[in-house]
């Protein structure tokens, strides 16, 4: 199999193209090489920038894959992935595009499947299509711009040689963002530990091998789709994931539950300061049944967190990404909010 990923450097990207080579694929990946993380020893790298027409077309002759996956479009416009996509679509077989829950118009306020509405977001549109005085903070810029991705794919591809792929939060190791990570430090420094909301309430992310896993499975397959790579509801819970974090650590960490309301009129920040904490109503309530019966395997979120803090522990370094210093909440402020609590 002759896979093209693109991205490659680190957390997604990375481990899609190692799950490959341990496949024993011939992998080729292109990115820009601005991160100090390591493409995969053996994989074929190709530096050049996807918004650059002669880059896109100096590698298109390096060609042909199978299948390219691309999960180096976060914060790209649609325009780009569409030109992207059509230069390399007359030498790859297939396409995953890595996309997110965000394209959904209904989250995180309402339930989702597959058939929810996605937000609009042409396939040719530009980086300041659906942009308010927000910029990439407005709650419906980014799921707009990733729903015209998905479009642009589409359009390049066919629907029947285009996999989406819509994962909620990604964890693992190599994660970036930092909310696992904040979590397992902060159960590491001991203490009463301000544990958010209610302790049963489910809670759906995703392991990054997982995710990768699936893209391979979906490059292989010779059908299109779209898919909600999140875990099974139900089947986790805040709590599960916090003890898992005291136990992996092995401090004498004692949770101590703030109900919601507690933390709002603190102003807690949500999904950031209590990482993964949020009200709305749908922000874990995805199915993602459809994917199951396609293949996607969800391992148990203990085991994510033992070996995120394992990856930690041995000098894990994730890449470096202003999204970090954004998690966790400040002693003080914890402090406070516990103080109130009386317990």
């Amino acid at each position: 199999m002759r896979l093209l990923v693109l991205g490659g450097g680190w957390f997604l990207g990375r481990t899609v193209a190692q799950a490959a080579m341990d496949l024993d694929w011939s992998v080729t990946v292109f990115n820009r090489g601005r991160s100090s993380a390591a493409v995969p020893e053996g994989s074929r790298t190709v530096q050049g920038d996807r918004t650059v027409a002669a880059d896109l077309k100096r590698l298109a002759g390096l060609g042909p894959w199978d299948a390219v996956v691309d999960t180096s479009a976060s914060e790209m416009a649609p325009c780009d992935v569409l030109a992207g996509a059509r230069a390399l679509e007359p030498v790859c077989g297939r396409y995953v595009y890595v996309s997110t829950v965000n394209a959904y118009r209904g989250w995180p306020d309402e339930p989702l499947t597959e058939d929810s509405e996605l937000l609009d977001g042409p396939a040719d549109s530009g980086p300041d299509y659906g942009r308010g005085p927000g910029g990439w903070e407005d709650r419906d810029y980014y799921g707009r711009q990733k729903a015209g991705c998905e479009r642009a794919a589409a359009a390049a591809f066919g629907e029947a040689r285009t996999s989406i792929l819509r994962p909620g939060v990604i964890l693992g190791p190599g994660e970036y963002v930092g909310r696992l990570p904040w979590w397992l430090t902060r159960a590491a420094r001991g203490g009463r530990m301000l544990a958010p909301g209610a302790p049963e309430k489910s809670i759906q992310p995703i392991d990054v091998r997982d995710v990768a896993e699936f893209a391979l499975t979906q490059a292989g397959v010779a059908r299109g789709g779209a898919y909600n790579c999140v875990a099974p509801q139900s089947r986790e819970t805040m709590q599960g994931m916090l003890t898992a974090c005291v136990r992996a650590v092995g401090q004498d960490t004692r949770l101590v539950w703030a109900p919601d309301k507690l933390l709002l009129d603190h102003d807690v920040q949500q999904w950031t300061e209590l990482p993964l904490w949020r009200t709305h109503a749908g922000v874990w309530r995805i199915d993602s049944t459809r994917a199951q019966a396609a293949g996607l395997t969800c391992r148990p979120l203990a085991e994510t967190v033992a070996d995120t803090w394992a990856w930690l522990r041995d000098g894990g370094m994730p890449v470096e990404h202003p999204r970090w210093a954004e998690h966790g909440i400040a002693p003080e402020k914890e402090e406070a909010i516990l103080a109130a609590l009386g317990r």
